[in-house]
């Protein structure tokens, strides 16, 4: 099988070109097949592994790509830690995209079920959160858990229209070069918030293409240069000190989710005052 691409070591992370088995995905994120709650969870937390969740989801026709949870210092949470499936419906891939709906859960208290729209783009295998396009459904740890989330699968696929919609309407918007510096400074501030410190890249290098198909001046192709330079490691930087060196990806998946869905609402706010 053929990996799309791997977190650095400090976070587990595999991504596939072939729905995930569940023997890779115990490989990387044990705490999807925890056997119980975390001791530190009451009698009124609801135990359902994630691992029993998703063989419903397969069930229903979603298939998981890509999976990763949190490396954590304490081992005693290791087993139940956050983790993040991200899942994909026969007729959500086409030949540039698959909309992927995007499933985070933990069993130590961390997190609720919480779904979100995503998309992942072929060409750089790369995956996008959906911003607000698509409503972010909490579903807590009681009741009719499974019911609750294959519910909540069919409702974030039903609302992949709507993502279809705003994709073309940031396409069919022309950016001036002063406004795509603009988006590049806003999106800057995601990554590097720090006050004092100045971020150690520029605008330029964010809207800088990695490929040649994504080097126009439509607002999609700019929020995707931006997000891939932005989320990917590599680019040459200095530090506050002047020293070289070279951007690290992000790799929390709290980080990574809080600036995906940021850009995107920032590329939806650009396309409002464009429009």
């Amino acid at each position: 099988m053929h990996l799309s691409s791997r977190f650095a070591n400090s976070t587990p992370l595999l991504r596939a070109d072939h729905p995930l088995s569940d023997e890779q995905i115990y490989q990387v994120a044990p705490s999807i097949y925890a056997e119980a709650k975390h001791q530190s969870r009451s009698e009124r937390y609801t135990y359902i592994p994630t691992g029993e969740v998703l063989g419903a989801l397969r069930k229903e026709g979603f298939q998981p790509f890509m999976v990763c949870q949190t490396r954590v210092r304490d081992t005693g949470k290791r087993e139940h830690t956050k983790h993040m499936l991200r899942l994909r419906h026969a007729n959500q891939i086409n030949g540039a995209e698959a909309n992927e709906i995007i499933l985070l859960n933990s069993h130590d208290g961390t997190s609720s079920y919480q779904m979100l729209a995503g998309m992942f783009r072929f060409v750089c295998s790369n995956g996008l959160v959906c911003g607000d396009a698509v409503a972010d459904l909490r579903i807590p740890h009681k009741g009719d858990v499974i019911g609750k989330v294959i519910a909540g699968a069919y409702d974030v696929l039903d609302g992949f229209e709507l993502v279809r919609e705003r994709r073309e309407g940031m396409a069919a918007i022309t950016l001036e070069h002063g406004e795509s510096e603009a988006f590049a400074r806003a999106a800057l501030s995601l990554k590097y918030d720090d006050p004092v410190k100045p971020a150690p890249i520029t605008e330029a290098q964010l809207l800088q293409p990695r490929r040649l198909g994504d080097n126009r001046p439509d607002l999609w192709s700019t929020f995707n240069r931006v997000q891939e330079n932005l989320v990917r490691r590599g680019l040459s930087a200095r530090t506050a000190n002047g020293r070289r060196s070279h951007t690290r990806a992000i790799q929390g998946i709290d980080q990574n989710v809080k600036v995906n869905r940021a850009l995107w609402i920032l590329a939806e706010e650009m396309k409002r005052l464009k429009g």
